[in-house]
């Protein structure tokens, strides 16, 4: 009798040991996922590798290779019926023995497997399951060597990396430490079946009104079934179904059509309903397999087109420019399983809470779980998708290429249903090594096999393998061959592409001043790095004698080359460093240098999505902005704009008010003060704009106040622009003017929005650099009610940051606050305890 395929995780029963070792070594392991480094913590092997400097007393576990077993049983197989092992993700060298049968070799971390074991099996009793993984590290070793025909270039990790398929950044990065993990780091299962589903593809095209969804759903069936039945649901209730004979061959093709389709969006540009695609193997009228996943209709493209400044690119999702304004995404740790369902909403659910719309997967660490896209399908994220190649010169022997092929071919399959993945980049800049070192590249060429033979074939993969498979597999999502990338010129070129604009930090090390004037076409990496939250740096450091700033534990958690001379440089530029020039009592000097780093990152990011959300509204100059990076892999000082506990840093807040749907921004023409050793401008042009991603024009009220700094009063009167039309989905440009820097006072330029009489958006540009300024006693008061905080002052006070508390949400921080213009901040939760804040000035 045939009955529906069974499927149960083996998760438990396992036990580990490094591979050498005797067998009197073996320990307990909790559960499968896992890999070595959470096992031998659990079992007191070893000290936490994110407290002080323990990561270099953990390095020898990846010199070794470690065996995992188990025993499991098998429940009665019918007649007919075959079994089956299922491993999702085993990183990365792995030797798979049943029964002491040798059944799978597996030399891809990127790659699942489906093993059939029914002749291996033993029918009563237990089965001994074991695999041995070897270490990543020396087998990368080894290809260098063996591959003497390659030229091994990589920045970052070691050069051995770039033959193993492993997620990159396990070689360390610079933002990570280096822990070369081995396990079962995804789920293993044994399944009992009769037939199994082992492709499904849904295609599908929108009417020219948007209105019909005209589709297909092409199915393989390994196995006997007869049909199958396919059935379209929304929110639980069946909207279509169909069945269709299966052919000889196992295959199939339904075709459906939906009209008054429900379309998803972007968040912030409509709704995001999600349909159950839900297929049926079935044979005699029983159903033997079934295939579900949710997935979303939506139009989608990437625009690229000549304009007069150069040529597009911003993505239009139906029918509407969207500027995609968000955040890159590195693995949220250095041990994947610890990353769960929930976690991955957390930090999801932060991109929402900030107004950010899309995540780029960075492609040096792992195509993320389901859980991660299916979070950014119901959120509303729009995902860049890189694959898995960054920061080298990869090689392309042809075992590598097939690896490579199969690679690309499975994960495309496993994410082409999620209607938030609207790109995929062949690599993360690659291109930038091939410029450096002048490898082989002639973008004439289109020779892909001579590509093979130059000191570049990586090239192969990027313009020729991934995009054919791209094309194969998710015809309808674009495909962009690197990031950065501009179409076979120079990868720095801001006028196509997009662009890593890292001349601010890396590179000229520009003041980020100039942040509007070094933009590309999309800016698909930026950023300045910072320390993490206090709370975060207390985690990290055991002893108290390292908790100041320039202490080797502290250093040790900031793998940045060069951190200490850049950090300091960009404060030393912009704010003054003797501690009195600082709010509150009591700080010690880590607390006011951490709180220097933050100001200083987030003045960089303001100054970057301020400047390019207005290019926006001129032809499209600027089509999104993703700050490297939103989170962490571990308790360090990075780039991230939230901590490795998900603590939210100022610039957190900071890119929350320019990613609102109506911002305002106001900024005076920059004037580098060190070109011209502190000597002012005799006079400096600024402008107000409203950036607005409403698809339809609104009427507001415009205030502009210039206001002293020294002495918190009006210089002169405030401009008032009232009933002002903003432009839907641009920028429009609403005051201009000019300052007297050598007859008026130093003042701040201080504008906001009001929408029936209710301030909607805020800012205020400071004369630049802020060490030039007098801020002493600027009357700060913050008032206490339940669920709000009242913060008000009687002179322009500069960055007021409220220290961050577990459990404690705010609606807003780093504010700049000026008078008459009390600001309130929603507090999660009801609390009257007085917040610790601090600021950029202090009290006599």
């Amino acid at each position: 009798m045939t009955a529906a395929a069974e499927r149960s995780a083996v998760e438990t029963g396992w036990k580990f040991k490094r591979t050498d070792q005797s067998d009197d070594s073996w320990a307990p392991v909790a559960t499968v996922p896992t890999v070595v480094h959470m096992d031998l913590l659990d079992n007191k092997k070893i000290p936490d590798p994110f407290i002080d400097t323990n990561e270099l007393d953990v390095e020898w576990i990846g010199e070794h290779s470690w065996t995992y077993q188990t025993t499991f049983t098998v429940p009665d197989v019918p007649n007919g019926a075959s079994v089956y092992l299922l491993f999702d993700g085993l990183d990365t060298f792995a030797h798979v023995r049943l029964n002491n049968i040798s059944i799978l070799e597996s030399e891809n971390m990127f790659l699942s497997h489906r093993v059939a074991i029914t002749d291996n099996l033993h029918p009563s009793g237990f089965n001994h399951l074991v695999i041995d993984f070897d270490s990543a590290l020396l087998r990368g070793r080894e290809l260098e060597k063996k591959h003497p025909e390659h030229r091994f270039i990589a920045h970052n990790g070691e050069t051995g990396r770039l033959g193993v398929r492993k997620a990159q950044y396990h070689w360390g990065w610079d933002w990570g430490p280096v822990l070369m993990t081995a396990g079962p780091f995804r789920p293993i299962r044994l399944e009992v079946s009769f037939a199994y589903i082992d492709f499904a593809k849904v295609d599908y095209e929108l009417s020219y009104g948007l209105s019909t969804v005209i589709g297909k759903v092409s199915v393989d069936i390994a196995g006997s079934a007869e049909e199958v039945v396919l059935s379209l649901q929304y929110k639980g209730k069946e909207v279509y179904s169909t069945t269709t004979p299966v052919a000889a061959d196992g295959s199939t093709i339904l075709n459906f059509q939906l009209d008054d389709a429900k379309l998803w969006y972007p968040s912030g540009y409509g709704e995001q309903p999600l349909y159950d695609v839900v297929v049926h193997a079935v044979k005699g009228g029983k159903t033997l397999d079934t295939w579900e996943k949710k997935t979303g209709f939506r139009r989608s493209e990437l625009v690229q087109k000549k304009d007069r400044h150069g040529e597009s690119f911003y993505i239009r999702v139906n029918n509407i420019d969207i500027f995609c304004g968000g955040s890159c995404w590195i693995p949220a740790d250095n041990f994947l399983p610890r990353i769960t369902p929930d976690k991955y909403r957390s930090w999801l659910e932060l991109m929402i809470e900030g107004n950010q719309i899309m995540t780029r997967v960075w492609g040096g660490g792992i195509y993320e779980e389901d859980a991660f896209y299916d979070t950014c399908d119901e959120l509303g994220i729009l995902v860049w998708q890189d694959f898995m190649f960054a920061c080298g010169s990869y090689p392309a022997w042809t075992g590598l290429r097939d690896s490579v092929r199969e690679e690309a071919k499975q994960n495309i399959r496993r994410l082409r249903h999620h209607p938030s993945v609207i790109l995929w980049a062949g690599n993360n800049e690659d291109y930038q090594i091939q410029e450096e070192y002048k490898l082989d590249y002639d973008y004439e060429n289109k020779d892909a096999e001579s590509w093979l033979k130059g000191s570049f074939p990586a090239r192969y993969y990027y313009e020729y393998l991934l995009p054919a498979i791209m094309k194969e597999e998710a015809p309808a999502v674009a495909y962009w061959p690197s990031s950065p990338f501009s179409g076979g010129k120079n990868s720095f070129d801001l006028t196509i592409g997009d662009v890593h604009q890292w001349n601010v930090w890396h590179g000229t090390q520009e003041k980020y001043q100039k942040y509007d004037q070094i933009g590309g076409r999309f800016n698909s990496e930026f950023g300045l790095a910072s320390f993490p939250v206090i709370d975060t740096v207390h985690s990290m450091v055991s002893k108290t004698q390292d908790l100041h700033p320039q202490s080797r534990v502290l250093d040790f958690h900031n793998k940045a080359d060069g951190h200490e001379r850049r950090i300091a440089t960009y404060i030393a530029e912009n704010f003054q460093i003797l501690p009195n020039h600082f709010s509150g009592s009591g700080d010690s000097p880590l607390q006011l240098w951490v709180y220097l780093t933050q100001l200083s990152q987030s003045e960089a990011v303001a100054y970057a999505y301020r400047g390019w959300r207005r290019e926006w509204g001129d032809e499209r100059r600027c089509g999104g902005a993703l700050v490297w990076q939103l989170n962490d892999c571990w308790p360090a000082s990075s780039w991230a704009i939230v901590d490795y506990y998900l603590r939210r840093k100022p610039a957190f807040y900071i890119i929350k008010r320019a990613l609102q749907p109506i911002v305002i921004g106001v900024q005076r023409v920059h004037h580098d003060w060190s070109v011209c050793h502190a000597r002012p401008a005799k006079s400096s042009a600024y402008s107000v704009w409203v950036a607005s991603s409403s698809p339809r024009e609104s009427k507001v009220d415009i205030e502009l106040r210039f206001i002293s700094i020294e002495s918190g009063k009006d210089i002169r009167p405030a401009v008032i622009k009232s009933n002002v039309t903003v432009t839907a989905n641009g920028t429009t440009t609403v005051i201009s003017g000019e300052i007297n820097n050598l007859t008026e006072e130093l003042h701040v330029l201080a504008t906001r929005i009001l929408e029936n009489g209710v301030t909607i958006s805020r800012d205020v540009d400071w004369p630049q650099p802020f060490k030039y300024l007098s801020l002493e006693n600027r009357g700060v008061k913050v008032d206490v009610h339940p669920g709000r905080y009242v913060v008000s002052a009687e002179r322009p006070t500069k960055g007021l940051v409220f220290e961050e508390v577990d459990g404690v949400v705010l609606s807003d921080n780093c504010l700049d606050v000026i008078p008459g213009d009390p600001q309130v901040v929603e507090i999660g939760g009801s609390s009257t305890a007085q917040p610790k804040s601090r600021y950029l000035g202090f009290e006599h």
